[in-house]
């Protein structure tokens, strides 16, 4: 078994003065953590893998692809392989859970 604890993985993602912090990678999939702190800018691009997110905190909008909508604690967004997408307008310091299937590179 693997067994994380959320608190661990900020203190560790906040160490290596990242806004990514991959904590699991196997087979067929990867799990990270992301954060966004509040005004700030998403600047990530497109994948080839398809993800999932999970919003543990935090309030802001994203736009995957064309479509647009708020999200905030509790959120589960599908984001298919190659479609641009964007956190945007972060009212509350964004903390995410990232799920990657094929395992991101």
């Amino acid at each position: 078994m693997k067994a994380f604890r959320l608190d661990e993985l900020e203190a560790e993602r906040a160490a290596n003065q990242g806004a990514y912090l991959q904590f699991l990678r196997e087979r067929n999939m990867s799990v990270g953590l992301y954060a966004l702190d509040a005004g700030t800018a998403d600047s990530q691009q497109p994948h080839r893998q398809d993800e999932v997110y999970f919003v543990v905190s935090g309030r802001a909008s994203i736009t995957v692809g064309t479509e647009t909508t708020m999200v905030a604690r509790g959120s589960v967004v599908y984001v298919p392989a190659g479609v641009p997408h964007k956190f945007h307008h972060i009212s509350e310091d964004l903390r995410v859970l990232v799920v990657f299937s094929p395992p991101e590179s």
